[in-house]
């Protein structure tokens, strides 16, 4: 039942908004009270002067708190998987940046306090992350995330974070850390809204990770006041207020029974009329893959290796990573698995290695040209997947990500052909789109990453809530470039494949299928519904849906259009 329906409209009680929207990233229907993020811990104003004899002593009682919360992140990024597993452990990270801890340090030495040091060294890194923009801004919010753990661990309070509601809920929030959003009961928030944040911002992608019904970028949620009733719709991106309960339950009903109709697919992936297309799943580890092949995933289509390489103070030696890429391998055996090499920098720098001072890092030294500042990193990488490889009896495909020139994917594919792996590359910079046609001479497949596809292409950055609508993957000028460089798969005779957050999203997913995409990777989680709804259409109606949507204006007549020729 869509939430336009006239039964759902009635007077609002609370002064609130009737009618919100704003950016849909996971579809699916929610209706419950609001809840919001319990209050961050008032920071101290006023701070006294360590003395001389005990300034060491306060440092380390510092270093000791920072420690206690990157241990807790720790913890917790083991128990969970995927996109949450990655940004607990890069927030881990965070807790314990040389930088941020010798600034704080050097601060407490000069006689300042650690609580005051904590906030003080905070404001001093937002600033510079704030300057920077791009993906380095996004990690403003993790940093004060992490300076309010820290924090609570020096006076003695709880850990901040969200009070699991006892009824399922609504969340509203300004924003989200990622550490917040990984520790999400779904049973619990039904249905996720933020201000901030974007489609690909990590609230988003957590959210999907978990199934949420979650809109981003929304005008008007803080007037909206805790326990209103409200019903959310993730593919729409409508939150209305106080809506008639009897409507609301038979949309949220409606909403179960296509879940689970969607649940009940078992693949394999293919429209109506037989055009198969590849239903693949998008891994972080082991555990992840496992998970995985619980789903009618078809294979990995995404296998992001920087969880071996996030943690550690020292690169992990060959051996090391090979039993990692194993375990991958193992769970997929007889299956195809795409290894997707270290997509380091910019938000997700490594430890051993000395990254340059960027004033752009989103448009510095990330993905495949980080072996210009850590020479042979790649090569011990692809011994490790060729290793691997030959434990399990396995042959992975492996792509390099952050491809912009022939001459990168020629060198790329040379490398791995040496090592008898299946050579491709990212297509994530519009040159790479741009030059499909001449890359595929080198390499066997191309997967296309859309968020960062769209970021480039429009010139936005994918974490503003400001220019949400520009990074929206439904942006006609990010299609254009997924049907030029599908065309040019067509043409060469090689797989075009999509593993950006566009994969997740049942409808758009219809829409890459009539572009010519041959294969779709995304969360484990979407991936039954993503199967489902294209079991229901045919090519030719997936082509028409294509047509429409780059026709289209913007994202949401994109959507509109697709919407109408689907049905």
């Amino acid at each position: 039942m869509p939430l336009t329906d006239d039964s759902l409209h009635r007077p609002t009680t609370t002064g609130a908004p009737s009618e919100l929207r704003g950016t849909p990233v996971v579809p699916g229907v929610a209706y419950g009270p609001v809840i919001r993020p319990a209050p961050r811990p008032d920071l101290p104003t006023e701070h006294a002067t360590v003395p001389d004899t005990a300034r060491e002593a306060e440092a380390e009682r510092f270093v000791t708190a920072a420690g206690a919360v990157a241990k807790r992140l720790r913890d917790r990024a083991s128990a969970a998987s995927g996109a949450a597993s990655e940004v607990l452990l890069a927030n881990a990270g965070l807790a314990e940046d040389r930088g941020w801890i010798g600034a704080a340090t050097g601060r407490i030495r000069g006689g300042s306090d650690a609580v005051a040091a904590a906030i003080a060294t905070t404001e001093q890194f937002a600033t510079m992350f704030t300057r920077l923009g791009g993906l380095m801004a996004e990690r403003v919010t993790d940093l004060r995330d992490i300076r309010d753990r820290v924090v609570a661990e020096l006076s003695g309070h709880p850990e901040p974070g969200i009070e699991l509601p006892d009824v399922p809920s609504v969340l509203l929030a300004e924003d989200l850390a990622p550490a917040d959003t990984a520790g999400l009961d779904p049973t619990r928030i039904v249905g996720l809204a933020t201000t901030l944040g974007g489609p690909t911002s990590h609230t988003a992608i957590i959210a999907r990770q978990l199934g949420i019904p979650c809109v981003v970028a929304t005008t008007g949620l803080d007037a909206v006041p805790a326990g209103t009733p409200v019903l959310l719709d993730g593919s729409t991106g409508e939150i209305r207020t106080d809506p008639d309960p009897n409507a609301a339950n038979a949309a949220v009903a409606t909403d179960r029974q296509e879940r689970a109709r969607a649940a009940a697919w078992t693949g394999p992936g293919a429209t109506a009329d037989g055009h198969p297309i590849a239903i693949l799943a998008n891994v972080q580890d082991g555990a992840g893959a496992r998970a995985a092949r619980q789903t009618p995933a078809e294979g990995v289509g995404l296998f992001r290796t920087e969880l071996c390489f996030l943690d550690r103070d020292i690169e992990p030696s060959v051996a090391d990573q090979a039993g990692i890429y194993a375990e991958v391998l193992t769970a997929y055996a007889g299956r195809k698995v795409v290894v997707r090499t270290l997509d380091a920098g910019s938000d997700k720098p490594l430890r051993f290695v000395t990254h340059p001072d960027e004033h752009n890092p989103a448009l510095g030294v990330r993905g495949i040209r980080i072996g210009a500042t850590a020479p042979g990193i790649l090569g011990r990488q692809l011994d490790a997947v060729a290793e691997a490889a030959a434990r399990t009896g396995q042959s992975p495909w492996v792509m390099a990500p952050m491809i912009s020139t022939v001459a990168e994917a020629a060198d790329f594919a040379a490398q791995v052909r040496a090592r008898d792996l299946v050579p491709g590359v990212m297509v994530e910079v519009p040159a790479a789109a741009l030059l499909a046609d001449r890359i595929l001479e080198h390499v066997e497949f191309l997967s296309i990453g859309t968020n960062d596809l769209g970021q480039y292409t429009m010139a936005a950055d994918r974490m503003s809530p400001q220019l949400a609508t520009l990074t929206d993957p439904w942006q006609p000028a990010v299609l254009a470039l997924v049907a030029r460089t599908a065309d040019a798969g067509r043409a060469a005779g090689k797989p075009v494949g999509v593993c950006g957050e566009a994969a997740a999203d049942p409808l758009l997913a219809c829409v890459l299928t009539g572009l010519g995409v041959t294969s779709l990777s995304c969360a484990a989680a979407a991936v039954a519904a993503v199967g489902a709804r294209l079991a229901t259409v045919t090519l030719d109606r997936c082509r028409s849906a294509a047509d429409a949507a780059l026709a289209a204006s913007d994202p949401a007549a994109a959507r509109e259009a697709v919407a109408r020729v689907l049905g």
